[in-house]
């Protein structure tokens, strides 16, 4: 699995998870119970983690959703 996005913003999560899951692309939201540690406050960001196959279209829905600027740069 490679990471597609590290993000701490719930609502960028839930977005993307959304469009995989529609796509027919699976993903893991990584790092999901690491609030234990913050104290719910959010300062550690969770990683949405895909099978490196499926990145190609993965990284294609985010950049038609306009959300490509989560994508991390290379």
């Amino acid at each position: 699995m490679i990471e597609l996005i590290r993000t701490n913003d719930p609502v960028i999560i839930s977005f993307v998870e959304s469009l995989l899951r529609d796509s027919g692309i699976g993903c893991f939201i990584a790092d999901q119970n690491m609030s234990i540690l913050d104290g719910s406050i959010g300062i550690l960001p969770r990683r949405i983690m895909i099978d490196e196959s499926d990145a190609e279209e993965a990284r294609q829905l985010l950049a038609d959703a306009g959300i490509e600027h989560e994508i991390p740069q290379k």
